[in-house]
């Protein structure tokens, strides 16, 4: 979709934007929007000039936009504020074309063309640079935190977000909502389970991947354990001794896990029937 050629035919004869949108099969929404954006104008002095005239200041101003638009940086001057926007935006996106777009409200021909040009600069490389290494040590993303992270994911207890057991409670009538009593005139008591959630700031919300509300009451679900066990296998050697033994014993545990889990798996699949094992040592006759 060729946009100057779009732009330079409205703004050159008196076509409507409606009959604008049709011959070129486009939505008259966008054009519009592509009008206000980038700020057609007719010049109504110059209504009865030729169509060559217009086309030739058309291109005159054409030139003088993209000469504003881009901003060549001159080695030992400070950036623009332009130019600043133009890294921050590169920050956000990693495109050079797509930041320069951001930053000078700019055609997207222009930008794919002036974009990379700033890259090239050392001043602007260098800009890019520093942000980066300030993105960096205010994400504080080494190697050590993400570990921790694994480490807080792996030995997370459930009773860190919730709290559960059995609660006595007064038994009441189930018509009329009183409270029973015995022939002491005691309340009737009685035991329930109960499963209590721990309050959001109280609790570490980053290795929580679902909390949700159903037919069956609420639920939290963590991050996955095994996954994490694996990760903090592959670098034990970075692990304190503390961890490293907290590690084993939780692989431990969890291959114990496994193995009931299995072991019930088998049991079912026999049904009522008996599982004979038979253990032989070397040397013995079967």
């Amino acid at each position: 979709m060729d946009w100057e050629q779009i732009r330079n035919e409205w703004e050159t004869t008196k076509i409507t934007l409606k009959d604008l949108a049709a011959k070129h099969e486009v939505k008259l929404g966008t054009l519009k929007s592509r009008k206000s954006r980038e700020k057609w104008s007719r010049d109504p002095t110059k209504k009865d000039a030729t169509k060559t005239d217009k086309v030739a200041t058309q291109k005159q101003l054409n030139e003088t936009k993209k000469k504003e638009r881009y901003e060549p940086i001159v080695e030992g001057e400070e950036l623009t504020d332009k130019q600043r926007l133009f890294c921050i935006y590169y920050i956000k996106y990693f495109n050079a074309t797509k930041a320069y777009q951001k930053a000078y409200e700019c055609a997207y021909s222009t930008a794919m063309v002036n974009g990379h040009g700033l890259l090239r600069n050392t001043k602007i490389s260098a800009h890019i640079d520093q942000l980066k290494a300030e993105q960096t040590n205010e994400l504080k993303l080494n190697v050590r935190d993400v570990l921790q992270k694994y480490i807080d994911i792996a030995f997370a207890d459930i009773t860190d977000y919730v709290t559960f057991g059995r609660r006595e409670i007064a038994q009441k009538d189930s018509d009329t909502g009183e409270l029973l009593t015995n022939e002491n005139g005691e309340p009737m008591m009685d035991y329930v389970s109960y499963v209590d959630f721990v309050d959001s700031e109280k609790v570490d919300g980053t290795i929580l991947t679902e909390v949700k509300q159903g037919r069956e009451g609420i639920s939290v679900k963590l991050a996955d354990k095994m996954k994490a066990l694996d990760m903090l296998t592959k670098y034990f050697d970075l692990l304190s001794e503390n961890n490293q033994r907290r590690l084993k014993d939780e692989k431990l545990k969890m291959d114990i896990k496994k193995a009931e889990a299995e072991v019930e798996k088998l049991s079912d699949s026999q049904g009522d029937g008996l599982v004979e094992i038979v253990i032989t040592r070397k040397g013995d006759n079967l």
